[in-house]
């Protein structure tokens, strides 16, 4: 019985000795990979902070987009900026490209989830060569987890490369939510272009809030749209309230009278914004 007793115990201690012994190579390969990732972090945001769009050679990408550990997106504009390449385009793009990585590095919403980055061709050829990439620019989006998919390249000749166009494809390929409210936004495109707040005509001292034009705003219309919008979502809550509340019947038809009120009064003003911008636009709705 006792001999029995001693090869339990000596069994189970060897059991859970091996599970100890196991156990500590998979815990110092965890820390080791926590380590390398808040190294490859701090770095990345070391040089965001000094400079938006991280230049990348072959090593740097390599190291910082390719390798694993990753908890965050990059978005690469692969591009020939040397003169003696002659891109006019690739110029342009880069322009567009250090606008939105400014107003991102800039904006309340930055986080360490999204970093901007660039290879040229003449600092990182091998970079072109691995991906098989024969053209610029390209926009790529390498993303925290797995491998860039189709979407994951961004459709020039399809979407054109302003500032704006690119947020809104990032705000689809990444994860980060607060990307997509605040690249997407109307006051997010006044920080990218830095329009006036209104405009005062020299010649007769007239003040416009709303700019005559689809492809430009002023700061004063976004202030407006959102109160336009706020005074739509309020109606649409009282005609909610209205139809579910417990009160009593003529206090529920006020409600519904006064939401049906705001939607028609508040989308027919946001619906007139949109006509003065869209000239020939060919609907319209009650006072618009």
């Amino acid at each position: 019985m006792a001999a029995r007793w001693r090869f339990w115990c000596v069994s189970v201690t060897m059991v859970v000795a091996l599970l100890i012994v196991c156990d500590v190579p998979s815990a110092s390969a965890q820390r080791k990979k926590e380590m390398v990732l808040s190294e490859k972090v701090s770095q990345l945001m070391e040089w965001t902070n000094k400079r938006p769009v991280i230049r990348m050679n072959g090593d740097k990408f390599r190291r910082l987009v390719k390798a694993p550990p990753r908890n965050y997106s990059v978005i690469v504009m692969f591009t020939a900026l040397q003169l003696h390449r002659q891109c006019v385009v690739c110029k342009q793009a880069d322009e567009e490209f250090q606008i939105l990585a400014n107003s991102w590095r800039y904006s309340s919403a930055f986080t360490n989830r999204i970093f901007f980055a660039m290879v040229d061709f003449d600092e990182g050829s091998d970079v072109f060569q691995m991906l098989n990439m024969n053209s610029a620019p390209t926009f790529i989006n390498f993303p925290a987890k797995g491998k860039p998919k189709r979407g994951d390249t961004y459709e020039l000749q399809v979407r054109g490369f302003s500032a704006e166009q690119i947020a809104r494809w990032i705000a689809d390929r990444t994860d980060v939510n607060c990307f997509v409210l605040a690249m997407t936004s109307g006051q997010m495109w006044n920080h990218i272009r830095g329009p006036p707040y209104a405009h005062k005509n020299p010649h007769t001292g007239h003040v416009n809030y709303i700019h005559g034009s689809s492809q430009a705003q002023f700061v004063a219309e976004t202030h407006i749209v959102l109160l336009f919008n706020g005074g739509v979502t309020l109606g649409m809550v009282l005609l909610c309230e209205a139809a579910t509340s417990d009160m009593d019947i003529g206090k529920r038809k006020i409600m519904c009278v006064a939401g049906i009120g705001l939607v028609v009064l508040f989308f027919s003003w946001m619906l007139s914004i949109f006509r003065s911008k869209y000239h020939g636009y060919p609907y319209s709705f009650l006072m618009s």
